[in-house]
């Protein structure tokens, strides 16, 4: 599995977008239609890209704080090459034309609880950020708290980033202020290959902007899209990465509870990053429907109303894994929503004959109605669909810091 330097080192000299192919065998994939895209909101792409320049130290972290260190992005080794410029795109003076337009400045109590600057945070603060921190290129998406652009630090080494706005009255007036809080909270303490990171964040009177990685080759849904499906091949090497994260995320006693291809992005060597925590869950895009884009991946505890655990992240992966090799989720009931409900609850799973013996072991493991008869994720990460075809030499199951 790639590293965050290793990533770091190559961006330079890579394509930001991934080649085109072509694929005529393969089915088109068979979702239901989305509305605008939910991970354009907050995650659209990853890995952090900065011009190598080896005695300048990162700019992301405060350098007073020795212990904060441990969290930087990692400095380029040393290189006497001339520094690449990634083109950044065209600004289009998004900003300041919504901030003129719409948000409110938010005072008391409210104010005080999106006061959310990592400069001041007590486990891991960066360096004081603003906006004039920043060269802003082309927009990345947008969506009901605001919009996601791509950037790049003025100061050494110049990292590029996704950096995400949310307008401070708009999360007031929705009720979601405890849940943005906790969610970046969260998100700032995450440590894994295969989870986006969140490098810092700053406000000013109305809004509270991210600083997200970039991602350099986008969105997974788009490539599930184009190609109707993925190769078995393809697929296990994803749902190998997806454990590998789960486990992980479940070790920080976080549960997911909204894995799906939409939330799911592609780091700069191809690798799958977990890109959604909750923040943009009030803002619906790319779903196949408002309410069953989110229903094809819930599991019979969670449809039924009953109480659930982390449990629910292998029944997502289970559903995540056939819809890689058949193109749609294999609950979806295109009748109803009712219908879809009843064929989760029955745990109504129908496994093409293409797929092939140890896949459909795997998936069939995954989603059982029970969730303490679902295959741990560490059982999971040693199935022999997953061992075939893990790349020789890739380690599981820690954290790089």
């Amino acid at each position: 599995m790639a590293s965050i330097a290793s990533i770091t080192k190559q961006i330079a000299t890579l394509e930001i977008s991934s080649k085109k192919q072509t694929n005529t065998t393969r089915p088109i994939h068979t979702k239901q239609p989305s509305q605008a895209n939910v991970a354009k909101l907050l995650t659209k792409f990853a890995a952090p890209n900065p011009a190598p320049k080896p005695t300048q130290p990162s700019a992301l972290r405060n350098q007073t704080n020795a212990e904060s260190r441990t969290a930087t992005p990692p400095s380029p080794t040393k290189s006497t090459a001339k520094p690449a410029i990634i083109d950044i795109g065209k600004y289009d003076g998004g900003l300041e034309i919504d901030n003129e337009k719409r948000g409110e400045k938010v005072y008391g109590e409210a104010a005080e609880e999106l006061a959310l600057d990592s400069s001041v945070s007590r486990t891991r603060p960066t360096r004081e950020w603003n906006l004039n921190s920043f060269d802003i290129g082309r927009p990345l998406g947008k969506g009901k708290f605001g919009r996601v652009y791509m950037v790049r630090t003025k100061c050494e080494p110049h990292y590029i980033l996704a950096l995400k706005c949310l307008y401070k009255s708009e999360i007031i007036q929705s009720r979601v202020e405890k849940q943005i809080r906790r969610e970046i909270e969260i998100q700032q303490n995450l440590r894994h290959p295969n989870i986006l990171r969140l490098y810092g964040y700053f406000h000013d009177e109305k809004r509270i902007f991210l600083m997200l990685e970039f991602a350099g080759k986008g969105e997974l849904y788009k490539q599930l899209s184009k190609h109707g499906c993925f190769s078995e091949k393809r697929s296990s090497r994803y749902i190998d990465q997806m454990a590998d994260a789960l486990q992980y995320l479940h070790s920080k006693h976080v549960i997911h509870r909204d894995i799906k291809p939409e939330n799911l992005l592609l780091g700069i060597n191809g690798e799958l990053k977990i890109g959604d925590f909750g923040w943009s869950v009030h803002a619906p895009g790319n779903r196949r429907m408002t309410l069953c884009g989110t229903l094809d991946y819930l599991p019979p505890e969670m449809v039924e109303g009953r109480e659930h655990n982390e449990k629910v992240d292998y029944w997502a992966l289970g559903v995540l894994t056939y819809e890689f090799m058949v193109g749609n989720p294999p609950f979806e009931d295109r009748n109803s929503v009712n219908a879809t409900y009843r064929r989760i609850a029955k745990v109504d799973l129908r496994i093409p004959s293409h797929v092939s013996p140890e896949a459909r072991d795997l998936i069939s493991k995954l989603l059982k109605y029970n969730p303490e008869e679902r295959i741990p994720l560490s059982e999971a990460s040693r199935h022999p669909w997953i061992v075939k075809y893990r790349p020789k030499g890739t380690s599981r199951g820690g954290s790089e810091a």
